[in-house]
């Protein structure tokens, strides 16, 4: 940094004239806290200081920037009530009346587009009390193409860091099969399904070794294909529990998903939530 040029006072004062007395200090004038000080304060004071001018607009400039963002601060609306609550669902959830160590979720149409649009029926699960719903990023979430989809989306996601997560895949039907209305059973045999649906298990790629168990469900007039899956590559975590389902023009597949070391603790609360499944 170049030195300022200091005048020493000596030649300013004299034995014949009083000393000129130093100006007030400004308030921009800047503070050092060094053993120099008073002569430090003194370079500040000289006009040709270009340094100590430059890094006071610099200053200037850097706090002027800063008061920019405060209205963004301040203006920006909260969030959608449609977004995931970073709270835990037995915060705003009922517990299950025939176990309260589970709370259950009943998705109505203020939930997802697709439920607003008529293109998912009303579906339900239980969830431990601890566990977080998580946001999902518009492009997956079908806002942008409902009412007419023509890919899958992710409907809602649940998730805690010690058990696992979960979530709903709706798919047009149309992807499927070509017969409206279908049932799962139209559509095909449970190991059709899974080979259609699998890569929106693993969030990846699926092979058929990776499928351990199939069996077949029927509540009511519904019938449900379940699945117990071993993915070591796949994105959602290398087990996975699945259970797939059709109504109206949509296959809906719930999706439980867990690490190595979340499985050895959480598999059978993974099994409970995904039996609990329903359309």
């Amino acid at each position: 940094m170049a030195s300022a040029s200091v005048t020493p006072l000596s030649s300013i004062c004299s034995t014949s004239k009083p000393p000129i007395p130093k100006p007030p200090p400004s308030s921009s004038t800047l503070t050092f806290k060094t053993d120099d000080q008073e002569n430090l304060r003194n370079q500040q004071l000289v006009p040709n200081n270009s340094n100590a001018i430059s890094i006071i607009n610099s200053s200037r400039r850097e706090f002027v920037g800063g008061m920019g963002l405060i209205p963004l601060l301040v203006l920006s609306p909260p969030p959608p009530h449609s977004e995931a609550r970073e709270v835990e669902v037995g915060a705003f959830l009922p517990p299950l009346p025939s176990d309260p160590s589970f709370v259950l979720f009943k998705a109505s149409p203020k939930d997802t587009p697709a439920l607003r649009a008529g293109n998912v029926q009303p579906y339900q699960f239980i969830l431990p009390p601890t566990w977080k719903q998580t946001r999902i990023a518009n492009i997956l979430s079908g806002n942008y193409c409902q009412p007419k989809c023509a890919e899958p989306w992710v409907e809602v996601k649940f998730e805690d860091e010690r058990q696992g997560k979960v979530q709903v895949v709706a798919a047009p039907l149309i992807r499927l099969t070509n017969k409206p209305n279908a049932t799962i059973e139209d559509i095909g045999s449970p190991e059709k399904v899974i080979a259609s649906l699998g890569p929106f298990v693993t969030g990846s790629t699926y092979d058929s070794d990776e499928l351990l168990e199939i069996s077949v469900e029927k509540l009511g007039e519904q019938t449900y294909y379940k699945y117990v899956l071993e993915t070591p590559y796949a994105l959602t975590g290398s087990h996975n529990l699945a259970k797939a389902t059709a109504k109206g023009n949509t296959v809906v597949l719930f999706v439980a998903s867990a690490t190595d070391k979340q499985w050895q603790s959480s598999q059978k609360t993974l099994k409970a939530i995904l039996d609990s499944f329903q359309v």
